[in-house]
């Protein structure tokens, strides 16, 4: 098992669940304090821990995490992201994700899904591409085998 400030200064001091900042000085006994979530529900995970909240840990408990989408950006159907990341992680290729009503509005999201990737999988360069289609916006992820 990793120190917590090695799983921490790796993860960037950002908890992988909220994708909020942890306050190193926080009691790891506060809600908001720092802790290491070492259980995954995906046994063939590349990080077996990562850094959360003590409180995101404690809520996601031994089941499988849902990563929310932010509520300012207007998706349609938006994709399942552990999902979306374990598949790509795995297999590469380009996956489907949400669709938007605006172009505006789906280059808003592409640009946060390569921004929050990059913490969720570390290691793994996903690009995000907008396709018009049916009077609407596809967003894609796209990834190489790692």
């Amino acid at each position: 098992m990793s120190s917590l400030d090695d799983v921490a200064r790796r993860d960037g001091w950002r908890c992988w669940v909220c994708d909020e900042p942890v306050d190193a000085g926080m009691s790891v006994n506060d809600p908001r304090g720092p802790s290491v979530d070492s259980r995954t529900a995906d046994k063939k995970a590349k990080v077996a821990e990562r850094l959360a909240h003590r409180a995101c840990n404690t809520r996601k408990g031994a089941v499988k995490v849902v990563i929310a989408w932010p509520e300012h950006l207007h998706v349609v159907e938006p994709a399942p992201l552990i999902t979306v990341a374990e598949r790509l992680a795995r297999k590469g290729g380009r996956e489907l994700v949400a669709r938007c009503p605006s172009e505006k509005d789906a280059q808003e999201a592409a640009d946060w899904l390569v921004d929050r990737f990059s913490r969720l999988v570390p290691g793994l360069p996903v690009t995000a591409s907008v396709d018009a289609g049916g009077g609407q916006y596809l967003v894609a992820l796209a990834a190489g085998r790692r």
